[in-house]
C-alpha cells in the first residue's frame, strides 16, 4: 500500500471514525423547517445564528435583496429593457418561481437554475451581457428572485425529461471521490447531526441558497458550496454552472422537497 493511499485512508478515518460525536436533539419538532425526516440547515444552527436569520434588520443577506430589487428595475442592454418591463412587479411575477428551480430547459435540453435563466433573459431579451457566475449582480438578482418565494415549499419536478438528469445528480451525490474517497451522502445522510471535528454536519439542504455564510462573510451560491465540499474531500471541483453541478443541484433540491424557501438564509 502506497504512502499516499494510506494517508488518504487515515484522513478519512479521522473524519468519519474519530471526529464524529453525536449531537443530542434538544429541539424536538422543528415546525416549518422540517418535512418529516427532511430537515433544513436552519434546525442545526445555534440560537444566535437563528436570531440573525429571523430578523431582517440583522440578516446581512438582506443587503443582496435590496441590491437585487434595484437591478430588477434597472434598464440594461441594447433592447432598453429591465426585468420589470417584461415581468411586472416582482412580488407577483416571481412569487413561487424559486420552488420549481432548477428545472429542465427545452431550449438547451439540459437543467437550468435561476442563475442560468437570469442570464438567458439578459442575453436574449435585454440584449445585455450575461453576468459572471458568483458576481455581485448575479448573486443579488438570484437572492432577490428567490426571496419572493420565502416560506413557500420546494417542489421541483424530477419526472418527464428531467429524469436522466435527476439520475445523474443522484449518482454524483452517492459517488465517492477525491483523496478522502468520500461522497456527499457520507456526510449529509450517514452522519447528519454529528460533528466532523468542529463542524456540525447538516443534511446539506439548499432551500436557503444563495445563503449568507458567516464563514464567507457574504452571500454565496449553491455551486460555490458544492465546490467547497469537493475541495474538502480533496477532489477537483467542477466549474460553476457545469452540467455536473446543475444535475446535482436538481437532485439536492428534490431532497429538500417540502422545505420552505429561506433565501437569504444564514448558515455557519
Amino acid at each position: 500500500m502506497g504512502k499516499f493511499h494510506l494517508g488518504s485512508l487515515l484522513a478519512a478515518g479521522a473524519i468519519l471514525a474519530v471526529g464524529f460525536s453525536t449531537q443530542a436533539n434538544a429541539e424536538g419538532k422543528h415546525g416549518m423547517y422540517a418535512n418529516g425526516e427532511i430537515r433544513s440547515g436552519y434546525t442545526y444552527l445555534t440560537p444566535q445564528s437563528k436570531a440573525i436569520q429571523n430578523d431582517d434588520f440583522q440578516n446581512p443577506g438582506m443587503i443582496w435583496v435590496d441590491d437585487g430589487a434595484t437591478l430588477y428595475e434597472a434598464v440594461d442592454g441594447k433592447a432598453g429593457k429591465s426585468c420589470k418591463a417584461c415581468h411586472g412587479k416582482a412580488e407577483v411575477a416571481m412569487k413561487g418561481v424559486a420552488t420549481t428551480y432548477p428545472k429542465y430547459d427545452e431550449d438547451t435540453k439540459k437543467i437550468k437554475n435561476i442563475e442560468a435563466q437570469v442570464n438567458r433573459c439578459r442575453t436574449k431579451h435585454m440584449q445585455a451581457k450575461p453576468w459572471k457566475y458568483e458576481s455581485g449582480q448575479l448573486l443579488a438578482m438570484t437572492v432577490f428572485i428567490r426571496h419572493q418565494s420565502r416560506g413557500m415549499p420546494m417542489n421541483v419536478s424530477v419526472d418527464g425529461p428531467a429524469v436522466p438528469f435527476f439520475q445523474k445528480g443522484e449518482k454524483f451525490y452517492k459517488q465517492r471521490r477525491g483523496a478522502l474517497d468520500m461522497a456527499c451522502s457520507n456526510c449529509h445522510i450517514d452522519n447528519a447531526g454529528k460533528n466532523a471535528r468542529a463542524n456540525l454536519l447538516s443534511q446539506g439542504q439548499t432551500n436557503g441558497f444563495p445563503t449568507y455564510r458567516l464563514k464567507w462573510q457574504k452571500v454565496g451560491s449553491t455551486h460555490r458550496r458544492f465546490r467547497g465540499c469537493n475541495k474538502q474531500v480533496r477532489a477537483t471541483p467542477y466549474k460553476y454552472a457545469s452540467d455536473e453541478y446543475m444535475n446535482l443541484e436538481l437532485y439536492v433540491a428534490w431532497r429538500g422537497r417540502g422545505l420552505p424557501v429561506e433565501t437569504p438564509a444564514v448558515r455557519n
